[in-house]
C-alpha cells in the first residue's frame, strides 16, 4: 500500500549550472576545436535527480536541499528549477554557483570539469531551516558528496521516509558514518568505483556486484542497486536479485546516467513497486539519459 507521505519526496545534494559542449573532436594541448552543440542549464546530482523524479512523478512534491551562490547564476539556476515545478524554498544562497563543465565528442568521449566551492555543500543550519519539510517527507534522496555528518542528520530529521543513498560515503560501510547512514537506508545506489569505495572490494563482474550487495544488504537496506562498468546494473533484495544489461541504444553522454537511474529509484518506491521493478525502471531511466546530450534528462512522463 502507498503511504500517505510517498508523493512527497526531497533531495539532499548538489546543484549548480551545467554547461555542456559538444564537439567532433576534443582538441590536444593548445589546439582548439569548434563547439557543434551547446546547453546550459540547472544541473548538480542533487538538482538532476530532483528533476528527474518531478518529471516521471509529476503528481509528487519534490523539494530540493542544496546550496547555490548569491549570484545571477544562482538566479538562472533557480528559474530552471521553478520550471520544472521543484520547491527551491529550502535552497541556500551563498558563495559562488557551481559549475559543472561538461565536453562531450560525438564518439561519446567525455571529460567533464568542475568548479565546486566549499559554500556549496548542504549545512546542518540549512537542515534546521528546512526540519518540518525532512519531517513530513516520504522519500529522502542523499547524494554521497555532501559531509557525511550533515546527511546523518538529515536521515535523522526523517523518520517517517524512506531514505535512499546514491553513492559512497567517505570511510565506506565501517566507517564513523557509513554504519549509522546504512542503518537508514531503505535503498543504496552506487557506480562500480563507489561500491568498491563503500564495501572494500573490486567490482569487475556480476559476481562480484552480487557479493558486494549481500554484503551490504546485511548492514541495513531492502534493495541495492549497483553498477558493473561496461556491463549492467544488478539489482538485489533479500531472497533475490536481477542484473539488467545496458541496452543496445547509441549512447550520446553518459553524464546523466547515474542521476536518472535515481529518479527512476525513486519514482518506483512512490508507486510502492517491488524491487525488480525498481530495477526496470531505474535501468529504463537511465538508457533515456545517455541517449541524450548533457546531464540534465527530459523525460517524457508515465
Amino acid at each position: 500500500m502507498v503511504a500517505e507521505n510517498s508523493h512527497r519526496v526531497v533531495v539532499v545534494g548538489s546543484a549548480g549550472r551545467d554547461l555542456a559542449l559538444g564537439a567532433t573532436t576534443l582538441p590536444e594541448a593548445g589546439a582548439s576545436a569548434s563547439v557543434s552543440e551547446r546547453m546550459e542549464r540547472l544541473g548538480g546530482k542533487g538538482a538532476n535527480i530532483a528533476s528527474g523524479v518531478r518529471q516521471l512523478s509529476p503528481e509528487c512534491h519534490v523539494t530540493l536541499i542544496a546550496a547555490l551562490g548569491a549570484d545571477r547564476a544562482g538566479e538562472a539556476v533557480l528559474e530552471d528549477a521553478h520550471e520544472l515545478g521543484i520547491d527551491t524554498a529550502s535552497v541556500a544562497r551563498r558563495g559562488a554557483t557551481s559549475l559543472f563543465l561538461d565536453l562531450v565528442t560525438g564518439a561519446g568521449e567525455r571529460r567533464i570539469f568542475e568548479h565546486v566551492q566549499p559554500e556549496a555543500d548542504v549545512r546542518e543550519e540549512d537542515l534546521s531551516r528546512a526540519a518540518p519539510v525532512l519531517e513530513a517527507a516520504g522519500v529522502v534522496v542523499l547524494q554521497l558528496r555532501q559531509p557525511a555528518a550533515v546527511l546523518l542528520r538529515a536521515a535523522q530529521l526523517a523518520p517517517n521516509a524512506r531514505i535512499v543513498l546514491d553513492g559512497a560515503v567517505d570511510g565506506g560501510a565501517d566507517g564513523a558514518f557509513g554504519a549509522p547512514l546504512l542503518a537508514h537506508a531503505h535503498v543504496v545506489r552506487a557506480n562500480a568505483d563507489e561500491a568498491e569505495a563503500l564495501t572494500g572490494r573490486t567490482i569487475a563482474s556480476t559476481d562480484d556486484a552480487q557479493r558486494a550487495a549481500e554484503e551490504l544488504l546485511r548492514r541495513g537496506p531492502s534493495v541495492v542497486a549497483l553498477s558493473v562498468s561496461g556491463a549492467g546494473d544488478l539489482v538485489a533484495w533479500e531472497g533475490g536479485s536481477q542484473f539488467f544489461p545496458f541496452g543496445d541504444a547509441p549512447v550520446i553522454d553518459r553524464t546523466g546516467a547515474g542521476d536518472a537511474f535515481v529518479a527512476g529509484l525513486v519514482t518506483g518506491l512512490i508507486r510502492d513497486e517491488s524491487a525488480r521493478d525498481l530495477g526496470r525502471r531505474a535501468s529504463e531511466a537511465a538508457s533515456t539519459a545517455v541517449q541524450q546530450f548533457g546531464g540534465f534528462t527530459r523525460f517524457t512522463h508515465e
